[in-house]
């Protein structure tokens, strides 16, 4: 995959290449599926719209994580691919009568392509530049939410129709919906998991470590980050358009400059780098959410008194120091 800028082979030997990563551990094994039981068995146990939202933001919070967690670029801009795909896939269920898989797929390839446009503009400078640029782009997406008429402005686009999957299974029960959304998320995060312990994402983590030693063996670096950075946005865009289905409604909460912050939140205090820390963050954020919603702006005061113990005591976020304790990554 690495090609250098002549255009040959990236590493110059066998031993400064990424070696193939192992099959799934058996921890890692063990661990999604006694997390597939658990979620098999939560709208059971729980409210279903309330479970389906964890789970939307928990592959949110996935797909930033390997933007940020494993490929080292912080980007304040993710609302814009997580709205804009609900927007799209709003639309398209509403306007344009497409059945469920297929509204989410167009919102999720609007997301891809908007993550190309800018990503392709964005990994043109690093660091704290990069992050105010993603940040500049995101508010023109915010603005571009409110004023063009298909997004219905400050009223969103409202009683999205849920359809029939495939055109043949009625999603207008919240659990039939649920299993949507569960295959949907789970199979997205078991993606996620396979991209970064490909020889792709091995990749990634030499660049980010070690920027210069990577360009050196050869490996073309933007290229690489513009493949993350799409990869990223587009199943961020995956999270929005289900997110619009689940609550039949697109809005400009979903591109607010708050939502990005939000996921950059759930990462740290889940474990950034880490493949079951965005989603232990994102349920602890939702969770926070739904249950001290009585609280009004309490809510917010709380999150940050809770972040800030966190980042004190949890120094790698939770699911971080759980893996340094059992001395295996998590």
């Amino acid at each position: 995959m690495a090609m250098n800028d002549a255009g040959a082979a990236g590493p110059k030997t066998a031993d400064d290449a990424p070696a193939r990563p192992a099959g799934m551990p058996m921890l890692h094994k063990a661990i999604f599926g006694i997390l597939l039981i658990f979620l098999l068995a939560l709208p059971f146990l729980v409210y279903p719209i309330f479970a389906m939202k964890v789970m939307c933001f928990a592959l949110f919070a996935a797909a930033f994580n390997l933007l940020l967690g494993f490929g080292g670029l912080l980007s304040f801009g993710h609302a814009a691919y997580f709205g804009g795909a609900s927007y799209v896939a709003a639309h398209a269920a509403k306007v344009w009568g497409l059945t469920p898989e297929l509204s989410v797929l167009a919102g999720t390839a609007a997301a891809a392509f908007l993550g190309l446009i800018i990503g392709a503009l964005s990994i043109r400078r690093q660091g704290i530049y990069f992050a105010m640029v993603t940040l500049a782009f995101a508010q023109m997406v915010y603005f571009l939410s409110l004023q063009l008429p298909f997004t219905g402005g400050e009223d969103g686009i409202q009683s999205v129709p849920r359809g029939d999957l495939f055109g043949l299974i009625p999603l207008q029960d919240n659990i039939s919906l649920y299993f949507f959304v569960l295959a949907v998320t789970f199979g997205g995060i078991l993606f996620l998991y396979r991209i970064v312990h490909s020889p792709f994402g091995q990749v990634l983590k030499a660049i980010r470590e070690n920027e210069p030693r990577a360009v050196s063996l050869g490996y073309n670096v933007n290229r690489y980050k513009l493949l993350v950075f799409v990869l990223s946005a587009t199943f961020a865009g995956l999270a929005g358009a289900t997110k619009s289905q689940v609550f039949q409604l697109a809005s400009l909460t979903d591109v607010h400059w708050s939502m990005s912050g939000e996921v950059v939140l759930m990462t740290l205090l889940g474990g950034m780098g880490t493949i079951f820390g965005p989603l232990v963050g994102a349920a602890a954020i939702v969770t926070m959410q739904n249950y001290l919603a009585t609280l009004g702006a309490w809510v917010t005061i709380i999150q940050g008194v809770i972040f800030v113990i966190g980042v004190l005591l949890f120094r790698e976020g939770i699911v971080g120091v759980i893996s340094r304790w059992l001395k295996r990554p998590l």
